[in-house]
């Protein structure tokens, strides 16, 4: 088996390979030998079917396996020696003649590229500092005794927060437009469910009264047909329903998951889960900041296999995702090429972080491990349970070692860069994360 590498761009090379056929002749000899002793053919005892019947029959086959095999051999041989680490997959062609006594192949394919890692001393991180305080738990408390809003009817004129019953008509051009009827339909005042203009009409009626008033959609609205257009809506207003909201007692808290009931308890709770949020959050921002920088610091090209192969597997991610949301994906096409420039940057900041974590001895050690999975148990209402399912199995920890690599490469980047401690307030924090 001979070899020969060119080189045909900045991470493209070609190897030509040679197999003698002298070579591969005699192992499809010895390996149909091998067959023939055990082969069962109508007619023969087995063991005893002709030679020559066995190499009609299994001739082909075994020939096509001892040459790919061979081929193959070349090829691992070759990349070996000459230090080659191969991207992805191989393409291997035979060429169009090949010298007498010789099978030739041109084998095509992507090395990973060198990874040198910039200056980062030249980076700007941004350190997020706060502290949980009693407002956040009051805040906090305020949106979850409004997400456990009760109502009663009420006797008086409708108002912002109100849940109000309502029959309505739209019309355009004087026609009842699709969509544009309802009975009984229930809505909360002021709640953001329909346009602005619609929502301000709620405001102000008692059981029984009506109003009519004109409204235009926005020009980017869904429907088409009523994007821009002006229309006239009659509303009736059937119910009217009061918001209550619930007393933050015994009764509050047993609700939330305090099982005596104690307001203290109920508040310590809710503020460490504010606090691993704030954590977790700045943990984020930080470490978005840090892989970014990374990034930038390192200039070079990324294999056209890795990407294509990362942008299927993306591909194939969100037409899970969306079967799970309960959308058929049948016609739904789905391409990887929707996702080339995010799989681009997946697999450059994968590779730098591969080489960084190499270098650097970066592997997760077990005490993290441990550390992140105490920690991520803590919100569970059972911990010991998440604890014992993450040991249970060693593929169920491969996220959490993930993870905890990810935040060794973020600290030896912080050790770089330059780091500066800034103040937020718990809405700015809450804000950019959501924005991000």
């Amino acid at each position: 088996m001979q070899t020969n590498e060119v080189t045909s761009g900045a991470l493209e090379r070609r190897i030509d390979l040679s197999v003698n056929l002298a070579d591969v002749e005699k192992q499809v000899g010895e390996r149909l030998t091998r067959v023939s002793r055990t082969v069962k053919m109508a007619g023969f005892r087995p063991g005893k079917v002709p030679m020559k019947i066995v190499e009609q029959s299994y001739g082909p086959q075994v020939r096509n396996e001892v040459l790919g095999e061979s081929v193959e051999v070349a090829f691992n041989r070759a990349v070996q020696e000459q230090g080659l680490r191969v991207a992805g997959y191989p393409s291997i062609e035979p060429k169009e003649a090949s010298a007498e006594g010789t099978m030739e192949f041109v084998a095509s394919f992507e090395v990973f590229p060198e990874v040198v890692v910039g200056d980062l001393s030249v980076a700007e991180i941004e350190r997020p500092q706060l502290s949980v305080t009693d407002a956040e738990v009051d805040r906090t408390i305020e949106v979850l005794r409004k997400q456990r809003t009760s109502y009663v009817a009420a006797d008086r004129a409708s108002q912002e927060g109100d849940r109000v019953t309502i029959d309505f008509t739209g019309r355009k051009d004087g026609e009842v437009f699709e969509g544009g009827q309802a009975s009984d339909f229930a809505v909360v005042v002021g709640g953001g469910q329909m346009l602005p203009e619609f929502d301000a009409a709620l405001a102000g009626l008692k059981v029984g009264e009506s109003k009519s008033f004109d409204l235009t959609f926005p020009a980017e609205y869904h429907a088409e047909k009523l994007a821009g257009q002006t229309v006239q809506f009659e509303i009736t207003l059937k119910a009217l329903e009061a918001p209550v909201l619930p007393e933050v007692d015994a009764t509050f808290a047993q609700a939330l998951g305090v099982a005596d009931g104690d307001i203290a308890k109920m508040r310590a709770e809710i503020q460490a889960n504010l606090e691993r949020e704030v954590a977790r959050r700045i943990r984020a921002r930080v470490r978005d900041q840090a892989l970014e920088s990374l990034s930038k610091a390192c200039e070079f090209d990324v294999p056209k296999a890795l990407v294509e192969n990362e942008s299927q597997r993306m591909a194939e991610a969100a037409k899970r995702d969306l079967v799970q949301r309960g959308v058929d994906v049948k016609n739904v096409p789905v391409s990887k090429d929707w996702f080339i420039e995010q799989a681009s940057n997946r697999v450059k900041l994968g590779l730098i972080v591969s080489e960084i974590v190499g270098k650097n001895s970066l592997a997760a050690k077990p005490e993290q491990v441990r550390a992140r999975v105490d920690d991520l148990a803590q919100t569970y209402e059972q911990p010991e349970e998440v604890v014992r399912w993450y040991y249970s199995k060693p593929e169920n920890l491969r996220d959490i070692e993930d993870a905890v690599v990810e935040d060794n490469v973020v600290e030896w980047v912080l050790g770089q860069a330059k780091v500066s401690d800034k103040a937020f307030t718990f809405e700015e924090l809450m804000e950019q994360a959501q924005a991000a």
